[in-house]
């Protein structure tokens, strides 16, 4: 079954013995990703997470998920369990502790170290934290919880199995099934065979390339191409890569060594999480390869290496303004490689392309994806999707993560291994799905809309507000501004018309001047003297003017006012 079901309403209270799934975010988006489990009167999120916004978000810094649905009940949150340290995992968490400071978390190492930095920036204060590794076990009010080594582009990332009185929830997390990672920590599918013995009532996966046939390329693989780059580089070397991609800054650090070159950080992300990776034993730094970015500057550009943030086209961020010659450090110059090793985020792909072109503008040579094997996939492919139902072989089907075309490919994977279809069960945000007797069914769905952070403010940013926002960055904005005698109630004044973004000639205007007069005297005529109805008039006059003449269809933001 699927959804969108336009009908859905508010679902019904949950059967006894039931478990309740309420999807926040990560269900129709790569990102956002937030899970809630209710049994017993008692809720368990799984992830936290943000999307980054799009172009069409103008002004946005983070798109989060909608608490609504459970902010009259952030009182029975057992815990907020985190899978693993991607930002679409995490990222909101710090706005959910704003509302409720002292929900219990529970993580591996690295993915609490990273949150922690992030509730510091934030000033919240540390809440109770359970510190968790691949095999604990732990009880939190109903939920009985099991954690699973899974293998991501992120080390310590888990998967969490959930036991309830309704049943066992598996959730894979983000993974994939690399047989060869670096960290030569594996996904346990010993681990899955054995939860699919006892009997996985409803299995949440990960869908990000259910699309994708075959199996996703080993990290194994990109060390040879980047020994290569690095040996027929003459000059110095960027490589720009997620602040979080441990094993890559690894990587990249064994081929400056082999190479002769000194590694510095650009970016205050990427200088923190490889600090705390560090000190945590992930990353491991061999003798005298690190520098201060600034002293590498000093080095010839032979020896130097810069690791940056910025792959994704990020206007503020380290590459981007390496590529716009505005780096207070880095000055891009002819010769110089840069290595984007990462994959292309959906939605960033214009950003990501103006970049590139900003580099080669100066004469860099710029290595990525679509050149070279510079970055593979964290998302288990089509094959190792059928690996794992076969495996597992769950009683019920929810893919998570992924937009819809993703989440179907998976169901039909789910499917094709022998799952009923009526028990695959493609959701969206909001879309709530009850597991009652061993049958996983849509019950209803919730208020689940996104909420913008735009600088300090949170969730005060509409649609509304972001249409006005597209309408001004693409349209442009006239203002009207006419003056009218409150005793003869004639135009005494005015139009006054002004325009930004629209026509730099004030002559343009000329020609609707005396429309605008008419439209006015002929409301007036009539005892029309309301000022809001007076300034639609000349909002439509405007309106119908600039749309038959220009084709535009700019903000217009009449004043009319009385003398």
């Amino acid at each position: 079954m699927s959804h969108p079901h336009p009908e859905l309403t508010t679902p019904p209270p949950l059967a006894k013995g039931g478990l309740r799934v309420i999807p926040l975010g990560g269900l129709g988006e790569i990102g956002r990703n937030m899970t809630v489990f209710e049994y017993d009167d008692r809720l368990l999120v799984v992830d936290c997470g943000v999307l980054f916004p799009e172009e069409h978000h103008p002004g946005v810094d983070l798109i989060l998920p909608d608490f609504d649905a459970i902010r009259g009940r952030l009182d029975r949150i057992e815990a907020l369990v985190l899978t693993h340290g991607h930002e679409d995992h995490i990222g909101a968490a710090p706005y959910l502790l704003r509302e409720r400071g002292d929900i219990p978390l529970v993580g591996s190492e690295l993915t609490l170290a990273l949150l922690g930095s992030k509730l510091r920036e934030h000033r919240l204060k540390e809440t109770v934290q359970h510190v968790v590794k691949e095999g604990d076990r732990i009880t939190l009010g109903p939920f009985d919880l099991e954690f699973v080594a899974v293998n991501h582009s992120i080390p310590d990332a888990l998967a969490v199995a959930i036991r309830t009185g309704a049943g066992l929830v598996l959730h894979t997390g983000d993974f994939k099934m690399d047989q060869l990672p670096l960290d030569s920590r594996i996904t346990d599918l010993r681990a899955f065979a054995r939860l699919g013995e006892e009997g996985v009532d409803l299995f949440l996966t990960d869908s990000t390339n259910a699309e994708v046939p075959g199996f996703t390329t080993p990290e194994v693989d990109i060390a040879p191409v980047l020994d290569r780059v690095f040996h027929q580089s003459r000059q110095r070397i960027i490589v720009a890569c997620f602040a979080s991609h441990v094993h890559r800054v690894q990587q990249v650090l064994d081929a400056a060594v082999a190479h002769g070159r000194k590694v510095g950080y650009v970016g205050r992300s990427m200088v923190r999480n490889m600090a705390i990776a560090q000190d945590l034993g992930y990353l491991t730094v061999p003798p005298g390869v690190m520098v201060d970015a600034k002293e590498l500057a000093d080095l010839p550009p032979e020896r130097q290496v810069l690791v940056s943030t910025g792959s994704q086209g990020e206007p503020l961020s380290a590459l981007s303004r390496i590529a716009q010659r505005n780096h207070h450090l880095v000055h891009i110059e002819e010769g110089d490689t840069v290595i984007l090793a990462s994959s292309l985020i959906p939605g960033n792909e214009n950003a990501v392309y103006r970049v590139i072109n900003g580099l080669a503008r100066w004469g860099a040579t710029v290595v990525h994806k679509g050149n070279a094997l510079v970055h593979v996939s964290g998302h288990a492919s089509a094959g190792e999707l059928l690996y794992c139902y076969n495996v597992v072989r769950p009683r019920n089907v929810l893919p998570v993560h992924g937009e819809v075309r993703h989440m179907r490919a998976n169901a039909a994977l789910a499917r094709a291994t022998g799952v009923p279809a009526e028990n695959v069960v493609v959701a969206e945000d909001g879309v709530v799905v009850d597991l009652v007797e061993g049958e996983a069914r849509i019950a209803g769905k919730v208020d689940c809309g996104y909420v913008f952070v735009d600088g300090a403010s949170v969730g005060n940013i509409t649609e509304s507000s972001l249409k006005d926002r597209r309408i001004l960055g693409e349209e442009g904005f006239i203002s009207v501004i006419v003056v009218i005698d409150s005793v003869t109630g004639k135009v005494v004044s005015g139009p006054e018309i002004h325009a930004r973004g629209f026509a730099e000639d004030d002559a343009t205007f000329d020609e609707i001047r005396q429309p605008i007069v008419d439209a006015l005297d002929a409301l007036l005529r009539e005892g029309v003297d309301d000022s809001f109805q007076l300034q639609q008039a000349v909002r439509r006059t405007v309106g119908r003017w600039v749309n038959s003449t220009h084709r535009r269809r700019p903000m217009i933001v009449p004043v009319v006012i009385e003398a």
